[in-house]
Parts: structure tokens; C-alpha cells; sequence
């Protein structure tokens, strides 16, 4: 399965880099979540060959533009459609973890048209706090960067999936390691995610697939209540699996999803 990467330049001269696992359409297109990147989500194209495959490293993440000015969900939504477009002549399955569901949630809403099946792991229609988003931007803010080297890195931020996935992906520069975001680009961008979307969640039609961990970051009656409120939606529940599913319940998450994508 060979892989090519891409770059697109969009409207507001924000360079959107994402890759492409050659294979059989209708394509799958991937969006990792905050603070993460494409490559996350390499093991999953691989393990749905001979699918077509796509991954987007989103606006101000990975290889795309570090620190966009734009952070509105309509860009996020734009930047997607940009890249189906270029790359696919039929609607996609579309597939987003966490911010990138909620993306995935918005395009599949206002373009209807792109989205075959969609899939959403670890996502729902927008929450969270301003004191949250403070959190976490204090948060990637502490680390102490550059780091020396990925030791001291995992040293620093530990060695758990999620860690691992961040030393994996920090580039190299002449003076140490840094991560592919900025942590003030991540507050901007969540801060709008948090808003709650119910309109466009409620209008979807495309079969979709809600898939939670028990370990994840919503409570039972949220993962009801999303579900409930949508037109054409199947719940999967992972066990002993974390927000970050996809890193550390792998084959439960690529069972439900090539399940999903498969069924006639």
C-alpha cells in the first residue's frame, strides 16, 4: 500500500498537507484531533487496505500551516472539502476523532453530497468551558521545549499512547525537538469547537457510526443524548480504552470501523 504526500493551498494561503494510501474507492478520509497529527492515524489506512485512504493533517497541526490566522470551523470545514474534492470524483467515508469528528460532523452537514458514511470516535456535537480551554493551553504551554532529544521528551511527557504518538511526531530543528502545534493556534481552535452544533448534528442523513470508549471523555447521558438526537446513527462502545482509542484499543477500534464501512 504506497503512501503520497500532498500540499494544498487554500483560499486564505494556508497550506493543507495530507496523505494518500493508494487503493479502491469510494475513499476513506481520516481527521486526527487536537493537538495531534495525520500520522496517528497511519496504522488505520493501513490496516483498511485495499481501501483508499486518506489523512489531513488539519489547519495549524502536523505539516499543514502551523499557525493559521483563520480557526473558525468554517475553515476547518473548507480545508476538508478542498481536499475531497481534489482527490475524489464520489462521495467519501468520512472518519474524525475528537475535534476532527466534529469536523467531520460539520462537513457532512453542509455538504452532504461528499459524505457516504461517517464515523465519528470520541466526538459529539461541541462542550466545554473557557477555564477548560485555559487548561489546556497552560498545559502544552508548560512543556519545556525544545526538547534535547525524544528521551527526554518521553522523560517529560511520559510514555502512554497519546505521549507516544507527540514524541513520534516532534520536528527536528537545530536547536531540539518541537511539537507540530502552537498552544495558542489549540485554544483558539477548541474554543469554537466547544460550541454546541445541534442543528447541523440533527440534519445529517449519511449512516453513521458513534464510536465511544468506556475510558473516554463523555458521560453516559451525553453519549445518549448525541445519539438519540441523530437521524441514522449506530453506537459502538470500546472496552478499556481511553479518549485516544485509536492509539490504545487499536483492534477493537479497526474491527467496529471496518465493520461499518463494509456493511451493504
Amino acid at each position: 500500500m504506497s503512501e503520497t504526500r500532498h500540499a494544498l493551498t487554500v483560499g486564505d494561503g494556508i497550506t493543507i498537507s495530507y496523505s494518500v494510501f493508494n487503493g479502491t474507492d469510494p475513499a476513506v478520509v481520516i481527521l486526527h484531533g487536537l493537538a495531534g497529527s495525520s500520522r496517528e492515524f497511519t496504522p488505520t489506512a493501513r490496516a483498511l487496505s485495499p481501501r483508499k485512504v486518506i489523512l489531513i493533517d488539519q489547519r495549524g497541526h502536523g505539516l499543514s500551516t502551523r499557525v493559521p490566522a483563520d480557526t473558525s470551523r468554517t475553515a476547518f470545514v473548507g480545508d476538508v472539502v478542498r481536499v475531497i474534492e481534489a482527490e475524489s470524483s464520489q462521495p467519501v467515508d468520512l472518519v474524525g476523532h475528537s475535534m476532527g469528528a466534529h469536523t467531520a460532523m460539520l462537513v457532512a452537514a453542509a455538504h452532504p453530497a461528499l459524505v457516504r458514511r461517517l464515523v465519528l470516535l470520541e466526538g459529539n456535537e461541541g462542550n466545554g468551558s473557557a477555564e477548560d480551554h485555559a487548561a489546556l493551553g497552560d498545559y502544552f504551554l508548560s512543556w519545556e521545549v525544545p526538547f534535547s532529544s525524544r528521551e527526554n521528551a518521553r522523560e517529560s511527557l511520559g510514555d502512554g499512547p497519546l505521549a507516544q504518538a507527540w514524541v513520534a511526531d516532534l520536528e527536528e530543528r537545530e536547536d531540539g525537538l518541537y511539537p507540530r502545534f502552537d498552544a495558542d493556534v489549540l485554544v483558539r481552535t477548541i474554543s469554537v469547537v466547544a460550541v454546541p452544533r445541534w442543528m447541523e448534528w440533527e440534519s445529517i442523513t449519511a449512516p453513521t457510526l458513534a464510536v465511544y470508549a468506556d475510558g473516554g471523555m463523555f458521560t453516559e447521558n451525553q453519549k445518549a443524548e448525541f445519539v438519540g438526537r441523530g437521524r441514522n446513527v449506530t453506537r459502538a462502545d470500546l472496552t478499556e480504552a481511553s479518549h485516544d482509542a485509536h492509539l490504545d484499543a487499536f483492534e477493537q477500534w479497526i474491527t467496529v470501523l471496518r465493520g461499518f464501512l463494509t456493511a451493504t
